[in-house]
């Protein structure tokens, strides 16, 4: 967790310059060296997206737990609150599924440009 939370600050840059460096890179050709660092800086998001993903699920996990056992929710309950609450941690599977995609994405344009 503060892993996690010492990359939110690269995360928040990366995810807001990479695609205006990149894309700098990419019309202007004398400097294309900018698609690499825009590259570079979405990588900073994509590694925040993998690290997120244990803290989501611990979290998910956590959260059955304090629910099941406190007098939050009848026991009839317990396992509908369990699969809303693991579908929601699965959501952070798929924005990093997107987001290597993106990645993947930028590299090949980057390399179709040699």
């Amino acid at each position: 967790m503060s892993w996690r939370a010492s990359l939110v600050p690269v995360a928040n840059i990366g995810s807001m310059a990479a695609m205006p460096l990149f894309f700098i890179g990419l019309f202007v050709p004398t400097i294309s060296w900018l698609m690499d660092l825009g590259i570079i800086f979405f990588g900073a998001a994509v590694l925040f997206h993998l690290v997120t993903l244990p803290v989501e699920f611990d979290a998910s996990s956590r959260a059955v737990g304090i629910l099941g056992n406190g007098s939050f929710l009848a026991p009839d309950e317990v396992d509908g609150a369990k699969k809303v609450l693991n579908a929601a941690a699965w959501t952070y599977v798929a924005a990093a599924t997107m987001s290597l995609l993106q990645m993947l994405r930028l590299i090949v344009l980057r390399n179709s440009r040699e």
